[in-house]
């Protein structure tokens, strides 16, 4: 069937690069009401003056990490809620105390501050993923909300004056998931997502730089490329192709150039790494320091491995280690090296688990989700640290004191960053969405976190 809607003249590759170009140039500058224009004017009008932080790195304890066992301890409320794990410590704040499996943090408490109280009532990932990182709840005008980090990649990014090598928005080492980070935003403001694994001796960002392939290959196959494109030589200034040319550029710059030097950790010192913890984890957190200290504004570590069903206590006897040396040293560095003052470090994932252990068959000692109660845990970036906000029943099954929904903790780090809740976002369907969503219903409009916010 002969196809009308395509030029017969056209070679495949001119065809790519329209549909490249019509999709995303198109509705940029022209198509869908001019986006481009209407971005810039967003982030202009979004800007708020005041702002004590830069950068946000975000630590998102992927399933849901357990309060009880971590920032919320409940010593005295028997094993069936403690497990093994019924012990508290005090920390370097006078009356603050946490898990005893957390030694480390608890000698960095006057950074942080603890939220107690964080509720929403919803026991699934996706849409309590969704919720945690946008501060909506799903329904309404049936649209998609972008996360923070592609919040603060539109306001603090390209399209604002952010002029870094690295792309504004990264992600260690794999895609969040279980929702869109960029909502309606739209691929423009998606994450970089670095895949492989920092605690390898030579750290390879997958997709960018193929294991065993040399930088001299590299550049064959990039000047192979160049020989074979034809057309590109024969319409060199053509405006269709510098898009298509720039993202080259700063692709090759990652591969070839300095851009690629900010993910090589063997640049850091033996003590440095070690002081980290060899993990995954703790390595990522040395890397999400790196790149803050480049100017990235928004970093977040996808920490897996909290979805705890089954043999729940098992697996924190590796995991709670791993997070109290990695996070802990992340303060710690972040504070010598003065840039704690302009990062928030954002501690938290979708819900917590059930207090109760289930110690029967399958579970074997397991905890299931819970979103009636949970942690999240701020620090840096102007959040007054050495203070606790909230608390929940004897059990830690129920919030007792100053709820917290999640939309709360997003418009304070919105505050510090100094972006205007209030300010609209583009959006193909011209839809009026402002950056902060409506409260949900029993959450006042004026919410704020008063009790840590400067």
């Amino acid at each position: 069937m002969e196809r009308k809607d395509i030029d017969p003249g056209l070679t495949r590759r001119e065809v790519l690069k329209r549909a490249l170009l019509g999709g995303a140039g198109l509705a940029l500058t022209g198509g869908m009401g001019g986006l481009l224009p209407r971005v810039l004017a967003a982030g202009s009008a979004g800007a708020r003056p005041g702002a004590t932080a830069k950068a946000v790195i975000q630590i998102w304890m992927w399933g849901g990490p357990c309060h009880i066992d971590t920032f919320d301890p409940k010593p005295g409320a028997g094993r069936d809620y403690t497990g093994p794990l019924d012990r508290d410590i005090p920390t370097n704040v006078k009356g603050i105390r946490i898990n005893a499996g957390l030694p480390l943090l608890a000698q960095q408490a006057d950074k942080y501050a603890i939220l107690r109280s964080v509720t929403h009532n919803v026991f699934a990932h996706e849409t309590a993923s969704y919720i945690v990182q946008t501060g909506a709840t799903p329904g309404g005008k049936r649209i998609v909300r972008p996360s923070v980090g592609a919040v603060v990649n539109l306001f603090k990014g390209r399209d604002h004056g952010y002029r870094g090598r690295t792309p504004p928005y990264v992600v260690l080492t794999r895609p969040l998931g279980r929702f869109s980070e960029v909502g309606i935003l739209g691929l423009r403001y998606k994450p970089f997502v670095t895949g492989g694994d920092p605690n390898q001796r030579v750290f390879a960002v997958e997709g960018i730089v193929a294991r065993g392939v040399t930088r001299e290959r590299q550049e064959a196959r990039r000047k192979l490329l160049h020989e074979l494109d034809a057309l590109g030589r024969a319409l060199p200034d053509d405006p269709r192709f510098r898009e298509l040319d720039r993202a080259e550029d700063e692709a090759y710059e990652m591969i070839l150039g300095d851009a690629g030097k900010i993910f090589d950790l063997s640049e850091e010192k033996t003590e440095t790494r070690e002081r980290y913890g060899r993990s995954k984890f703790g390595q990522s957190c040395l890397m999400a320091r790196r790149l803050v200290e480049a100017g990235v504004p928004y970093v977040s570590i996808n920490y897996e491995g909290w979805d705890t069903h089954k043999r729940h206590f098992e697996t924190m006897t590796r995991k709670l280690p791993e997070l109290d040396r990695g996070f802990s040293a992340l303060l710690e560095d972040l504070a010598e090296r003065g840039l704690l003052d302009s990062t928030i470090v954002w501690w938290g994932g979708e819900f917590g688990r059930t207090p109760k252990v289930m110690w029967q068959p399958p579970w074997n000692g397991g905890r299931n989700h819970w979103g009636r109660a949970f942690c999240t845990v701020l620090a840096g970036g102007g959040i007054r640290g050495g203070r606790v906000v909230g608390a929940t029943d004897a059990t830690g099954e129920n919030v007792v004191e100053r709820p917290v929904h999640p939309r709360t903790v997003i418009a304070g780090i919105y505050e510090l960053l100094g972006i205007d809740g209030e300010a609209p976002l583009p959006n193909p369907r011209a839809l009026p969405v402002n950056v902060l969503p409506p409260p949900p219903k029993g959450v006042p409009a004026d919410d704020r976190l008063r009790e840590i916010l400067p």
